[in-house]
């Protein structure tokens, strides 16, 4: 159906380069529409985001259209019917409609069609099934507008088909109600993703994480995750346990901190308990060096960060550096739950922006000057001169710092009789 509604308060819709391509494609015998999230994300009143557009013109005619009007055309899909226009720097992926004439997961044969209806109903959430044309008009042919009112996600037609046609789909589900839905997950989509969790298997690590990482911070992330873990849908993912009480921890800490919500710290929280996790889950979900690297240094003894005084606070702080100290000591605090500590685990969090640890005021001509040659010696007296300087809690004062280095020197000496 077609619903009377009218899309307000999208001004992409009558002017700028979304406008202008719906323009360029509209006529002629096509009609164009924006369809998907930029639909939904607008009735919901959030960013837009990506704008998408489906047409009935065939790939070649919309190429032949935007050279004539001098827009850039990128075939990033031809074979499944996309084009990308680039519209002043902003670019739009352009689909032409189309039935899935076979499916093969991803690698689904397609027909071009000219039926807005099959091509909605092809498509994977209701709420993702809507289209706005450029008049504004809503088209509403497989219910969406009613589970957007009733913040309910839902799969399209048979949840089973669907998730067959791309088993990414699992995890999508969980993100969109994550993102979009509200109490427990649709019972029928959720029975249908647990009955299919084994073709997560099928899915390239790439996919896995770009999936995972956007429902870890997503608004009501908590929920969906447990709803995961009670369907035996984590362990296919990490190959090890999920700790959905410290998962929930974690994202109370956040917010008790005002900080942005953090994949990767959230992802520590919920599947790293030791350094050998956090190495495994950049392998099964092919991490990034940064994100591997953040990781792998939160899992690294943060059981040593709990119950400290504020003196060896300061001297992890500058060890670790900020980010790597307030995530460590995060993954540490989560874990221990409600501890009844909470405001000394707040205290210990927050120290980064009450303290900024000073530079290790000696430098390397401190101990020439003292007989030591450069080379390794001088690098291993000036580490052990480190230590001894956090050890008297960041001393400035000269003539503390004379001490230090004469003390280090002797000991050198002594331990290596130079």
């Amino acid at each position: 159906m077609s619903d009377a509604r009218v899309l307000d308060d999208a001004p992409w819709l009558t002017s700028g380069p979304a406008a202008r391509v719906l323009e360029l494609l509209n006529g002629h015998g096509e009609e164009a529409r924006v369809v998907g999230g930029a639909v939904r994300n607008a009735l919901l009143k959030i960013p837009t985001g990506d704008i998408d557009i489906a047409t009935t013109a065939v790939p070649s005619e919309v190429i032949r259209r935007a050279k004539a009007a001098g827009i850039k055309s990128v075939p990033t899909g031809i074979d499944h019917g996309t084009v990308t226009l680039v519209v002043n720097g902003q670019p739009f992926e352009v689909t032409t409609l189309r039935v899935d004439a076979e499916t093969f997961g991803r690698k689904a044969r397609v027909a071009f069609g000219r039926d807005w209806i099959v091509d909605a109903q092809r498509r994977d959430f209701t709420i993702n099934g809507l289209s706005v044309d450029a008049a504004g008009r809503l088209h509403d042919h497989v219910g969406g507008l009613d589970d957007i009112a009733a913040k309910r996600v839902r799969f399209i037609g048979d949840p089973d088909q669907r998730i067959a046609e791309d088993y990414l789909r699992i995890l999508r589900f969980f993100r969109m109600h994550a993102a979009f839905g509200d109490g427990e997950p649709d019972r029928t989509g959720y029975l249908a993703c647990i009955r299919a969790r084994r073709g997560l298997a099928s899915l390239s690590a790439e996919r896995v994480r770009m999936e995972m990482l956007k429902l870890l911070v997503a608004e009501a992330a908590e929920g969906a995750i447990a709803a995961m873990a009670d369907g035996g849908l984590l362990l296919p993912i990490f190959g090890g346990v999920a700790y959905t009480g410290a998962f929930a921890a974690m994202i109370a800490a956040e917010r008790s901190l005002g900080l942005q919500a953090n994949a990767i710290r959230r992802l520590a929280a919920l599947a790293v308990a030791v350094t050998e996790d956090a190495r495994r889950l950049a392998g099964r979900l092919r991490l990034s060096n940064a994100e591997t690297r953040a990781l792998d240094s939160m899992g690294h003894r943060w059981w040593r960060l709990a119950g400290m005084d504020e003196a060896t606070a300061r001297r992890r702080l500058y060890r670790l550096g900020e980010d790597r100290y307030r995530d460590r000591l995060m993954l540490a605090w989560a874990r221990a739950g409600d501890d009844g500590r909470f405001a000394q685990w707040r205290e210990l969090a927050t120290l980064p922006e009450r303290w900024r640890a000073p530079k290790f005021p000696l430098k390397a001509a401190d101990f020439i000057a003292r007989g030591i040659a450069e080379g390794p010696a001088l690098g291993h007296v000036l580490a052990l001169a480190e230590d001894a300087w956090l050890a008297t809690n960041f001393a400035l004062e000269q003539q503390a710092l004379e001490a230090i280095a004469d003390q280090t020197v002797a000991r050198f000496t002594r331990d290596h009789r130079l």
